[in-house]
């Protein structure tokens, strides 16, 4: 036989009538009809010179051949995706569709304000971004690119530290004049709480005495949407727990003259794939510099208080000095 004429269209049916055990099952799978997975067994058994099923009115059952057929099979199947995964489009220039997924709260309020300056000096990009707040899984065609509140432990996973959010305490200025500022995060029992629901997942982290704290409020609003908090809190409707850098979006939110209540790292997570692809190289350094905490004093990993900041220090110009603690990881893509 020679096996440079070899179908692999045929291995492919091949494979997909042993795995769903009957040929009617594997048209399903395939889209196509019976009689022509049919027709392609017979060609590829012709090809091979051997019969990889036998067939009754009980169904298929796979010969000793066939089982030999299948371990090959699936072991060109495995090369081909290999191959596909380490060679598909890596000299292309950067154009394409790249998936990043994200929290409610960095991709609605900082990333999605920055994508058209991104759109327009990267027209050949496809940017998705897809919002959730499980965990994703980047090997599991979770996204090309996360941005993440844990740190992966996995080895076949690339993974940088972005920054860190500081979680603190805003209002609105009539809310204060109605119910007064409290003095600690121990007066909020009195108060009207708002709380987003992925902090529960995230208490563990947080100092004892405010997670306990968090067990004993009576919340006002709990809701999945960062944007929800947002608008409530800026119409007086309560005290909101919201990352520090939300006091350079709306000045309708007032910062309270209280300690943050928790810093969280996040980091940027993909496949080596990935940061080999030009798409993905442009997508990974254009959110690194979205971060940069040399730029941005909020994700620096020292909590600046929005009343300590001037006006200028807010829009985070290039020339803020960094404080040795606050120095940023540079490290390469």
């Amino acid at each position: 036989m020679a096996l440079d004429r070899l179908d692999w269209d045929k291995l492919k049916v091949f494979r997909i009538v042993s795995e769903s055990g009957s040929i009617s099952a594997a048209a399903r799978r395939l889209g196509e009809s019976p009689p022509t997975v049919s027709r392609k067994i017979d060609e590829l058994e012709k090809a091979l010179n051997a019969s990889l099923f036998t067939r009754s009115t009980r169904g298929i059952e796979m010969t000793d051949a066939g089982k030999k057929a299948l371990i090959h099979a699936e072991a060109m199947a495995e090369a081909a995706s290999a191959l596909k995964n380490e060679v598909a489009d890596i000299d292309m220039p950067a154009k394409g569709a790249v998936t990043l997924v994200c929290g409610d709260g960095l991709g609605a309020h900082w990333i999605a304000p920055h994508l058209p300056e991104f759109q327009r000096a990267h027209p050949g990009i496809r940017l998705q971004i897809r919002i959730t707040d499980a965990i994703p899984d980047p090997m599991a065609s979770d996204g090309d690119i996360t941005v993440q509140f844990s740190e992966p432990r996995r080895q076949d996973l690339i993974s940088r530290k972005l920054g860190t959010l500081h979680y603190m305490c805003f209002s609105s200025r009539a809310y204060l004049d109605l119910y007064g500022q409290p003095s600690s995060v121990f007066d909020f029992h009195s108060h009207r709480v708002i709380f987003h629901d992925g902090y529960v997942n995230q208490v563990e982290k947080w100092p004892r005495k405010t997670a306990d704290l968090t067990k004993v409020i009576d919340y006002a609003l709990v809701t999945n949407s960062g944007a929800v908090m947002m608008a409530v809190c800026a119409g007086g409707g309560g005290i909101a727990v919201l990352p520090s850098y939300v006091a350079a979006l709306d000045d309708r939110l007032v910062p309270l003259e209280l300690p943050e209540v928790v810093p969280a790292a996040f980091w940027i997570t993909y496949s080596e794939r990935m940061r080999r692809l030009q798409r993905g190289q442009v997508v990974i350094e254009w959110l690194r510099t979205m971060f940069d905490q040399r730029k941005h004093v909020w994700f620096r990993n020292t909590f600046h208080h929005p009343n300590s900041l001037t006006e200028e220090e807010k829009t985070a110009p290039p020339s803020l000095p960094l404080m040795p603690q606050d120095a940023p990881e540079h490290e390469e893509l």
